[in-house]
């Protein structure tokens, strides 16, 4: 195998449900034999949605690439032993047994994935849009939504009571588009 001075990015392909743990125990790896000047980074690309579940909104993850994980290194004999050796590993991605390095483009499309923190300030409802209420006093009312502060993490609904349009102020966690 051809030895490279300068640290790329390559697709490694892992078991399908087990990427956490190969990632956890690469990481361990390399810290344990020395490797952190030739092993560089070891990446899980995720994305995060946020879901209602019994009335709360949860920010859950979502496996980019299922059965992946991205390393960057120097690709070395040792280097392709220690990650081609953990338990989990199938194998690199490339043609004919060789690794083949992601491009530059490839890795800013994973590393603009949606993180764990924009999930949580991204709501599925917008200024305008038809809402259902899902907890409290008004829950399973409809309504509009006629503006949002998300430094408080409120929203002003209108909803049809009495006849006549009502606003209520209601936590965005217990908002869902309809």
């Amino acid at each position: 195998m051809e030895e490279s001075k300068t640290p790329k990015w390559y697709l490694v392909h892992t078991y399908s449900g087990s990427e956490k743990k190969v990632k956890n125990n690469l990481e361990d790896h390399v810290k344990a034999y020395g490797f952190e000047d030739k092993i560089l980074e070891v990446i899980l690309p995720v994305d995060y949605y946020s879901v209602v579940e019994k009335g709360k909104r949860k920010i859950k993850p979502l496996k980019v690439f299922p059965g992946y994980i991205v390393v960057k290194m120097i690709l070395t004999d040792d280097t392709w032993l220690v990650v081609k050796n953990i338990s989990g590993v199938l194998g690199f991605v490339g043609s004919g047994g060789k690794p083949t390095p992601l491009t530059e483009n490839e890795i800013k499309t994973i590393r603009t994935r949606i993180g764990e923190e924009e999930a949580e300030e991204k709501l599925n409802f917008d200024i305008g849009d038809k809402v259902k209420i899902l907890a409290g006093p008004f829950k399973e009312m409809e309504g509009t939504v006629e503006e949002i502060n998300r430094g408080k993490g409120k929203a002003k609904v209108i909803l049809q009571m009495f006849g006549r349009e009502m606003p209520v102020e209601i936590k965005t966690d217990f908002i869902q588009r309809i």
